[in-house]
């Protein structure tokens, strides 16, 4: 018993002390001072430049990325190709390399002296999606991957017995059991997306009122000893993260909640 509270207790304090203590801290240096001198740090032109910016890279993001997960895990599970485990392994790859490296290859590539030179992708929105894009590719991919090896076949081999087409066979039975596991991947890709600091940083140039993210944006501020805008900003963006989580639970049927 005396292990079992101990175990708790260590889990509780690991989280609190990890996760908990650092992002009330944030609140409430944000808020020491009332609510009045946040709201004006994050109501500025730049401030709400910054938010666009960071929507816009998401909103690009998070559905291109959501489209190519399911279908990259449906190539990984139901399909064998010259080349899938090689294909599999590189959807992995932005997990692996730091996304300064990220930003340096898309700036390498697409900037001046590279293949695609003159095409105004770096320092520019194009080279943001694209850097937001690659660091939040894998993770529909990865939660579905595994619901769908769970699944089987069974139930599709027998929709297309009854003479459903693919598009059938996928809507109304490969969809329903693969929803979920596509919903927690997006809020991830989201969480990704809005948080993504270093590719972004590298191709963005970090023009303020231009290519600054909100992320950016919070280091721009802090540096320039605005600690209240900095907080603040980071508190939007911490918000942002957590509505797409709550959304998500809240439209979650019940009986998948229990």
């Amino acid at each position: 018993m005396i292990g079992k509270y101990a175990v708790r207790f260590a889990s509780l304090a690991y989280l609190g002390g990890l996760l908990a203590a650092p992002v009330a801290y944030v609140f409430w240096r944000t808020f020491r001072h009332g609510f009045a001198p946040a709201w004006d740090a994050v109501t500025t032109p730049e401030a709400l430049h910054a938010l666009k910016v960071t929507l816009i890279l998401t909103g690009i993001a998070v559905p291109a990325n959501t489209l190519f997960g399911v279908l990259a895990a449906l190539a990984i599970v139901r399909y064998r190709f010259p080349g899938s485990g090689i294909f599999n392994a590189i959807v992995d790859l932005p997990l692996a390399l730091s996304p300064v490296v990220v930003g340096l290859a898309l700036l390498l590539l697409y900037g001046r002296g590279g293949w695609l030179d003159g095409h105004h992708i770096v320092f520019a929105l194009p080279g943001m999606v694209l850097a937001t894009m690659f660091v939040s590719l894998p993770f529909v991919v990865r939660e579905v991957v595994p619901v769908l090896r769970e699944i089987g076949t069974e139930q599709e081999q027998a929709a297309a017995t009854l003479g459903a087409s693919g598009w059938q066979t996928f809507w109304r039975v490969t969809w329903p059991a693969i929803r979920w596991a596509t919903a927690y991947g997006v809020v991830l890709t989201t969480a990704r997306a809005l948080g993504e600091f270093g590719a972004v940083s590298v191709v963005s140039g970090r023009l303020a009122g231009q290519t600054e993210s909100l992320t950016l944006y919070v280091q721009d501020r802090y540096q320039g000893f605005d600690e209240t805008g900095a907080y603040a900003a980071a508190v939007v963006l911490a918000l942002l993260a957590v509505t797409t989580l709550l959304l998500m639970t809240a439209l979650r049927p019940k009986e998948q909640t229990r």
